[in-house]
């Protein structure tokens, strides 16, 4: 009787160890989402983004693939035509600006506010930025370029309109480092190794003539839908 007893008491605790050392159930699997978004980023902005949640069961996190369309101010565009091209001053200038983003973003969720799906995230950016100026009368037309890395950060709700869409509500910040500034043979670095510069025109110069992404802010709406 006693030896059935042990072989009893060995065998719960055998079975209970076992089960406690396998790993959660799987069969959560990864759910994945679109998102659509327009708004404000310095002008109007609009974005599409993939993200797939629930991917891992340690941490709910979730990783978001995204890209941005932005309108933005292309700068001045008589400095502009002295510091790249020349110091004519004929023709009536014309502009505009735009960049093109990928982002990677790394959400985790919190409960800061009353709405049930709320997301705090944070990654990497790439911008691509193009000023184009164009002197009517005057026979020139030009892009000055720069390709920028960021980081950025933001909060973002769901409001819930069924069971595979949401209503999505979103506020970030980006920051973008210095980058080479350069278009038409003539490029400015921050570092000071210029190519083709003209006069005594340096980097701040070319930086300030343009209007590169700097400090972003960023305030969008649009839908999740649940795939």
């Amino acid at each position: 009787m006693h030896k059935l007893i042990i072989t009893f008491i060995v065998f719960a605790l055998y079975t209970n160890i076992s089960l406690g050392q396998q790993a959660p159930s799987l069969s959560a699997a990864p759910k994945y989402f679109l998102d659509i978004q327009t708004g404000y980023a310095d002008y109007y902005s609009v974005s599409v983004s993939g993200t797939i949640a629930d991917f891992t069961y340690d941490v709910p996190l979730a990783i978001k693939f995204g890209a941005s369309y932005n309108v933005r101010d292309a700068g001045d565009p008589w400095a502009a035509r002295k510091i790249f091209i020349n110091d004519n001053t004929n023709g009536e200038p014309a502009k505009s600006g735009h960049s093109f983003d990928l982002r990677v973003d790394f959400a985790y969720p919190v409960n800061w506010f009353p709405v049930r799906k709320t997301y705090l995230y944070a990654g990497p950016r790439l911008s691509f930025f193009t000023s184009s100026f164009e002197f009517i009368g005057g026979n020139e037309f030009f892009d000055i370029k720069t390709t920028q890395f960021g980081l950025g950060t933001g909060l973002e709700a769901h409001l819930g309109i069924s069971q595979n869409l949401s209503f999505v509500i979103s506020g970030a910040f980006d920051y973008f480092f210095d980058s080479e500034v350069g278009g038409h043979d003539t490029f400015y670095s921050p570092d000071g190794t210029d190519i083709n510069g003209r006069n005594d025109y340096t980097y701040d110069d070319a930086n300030q003539a343009i209007n590169q992404p700097n400090y972003v802010v960023r305030f969008m709406v649009g839908l999740s839908f649940g795939l």
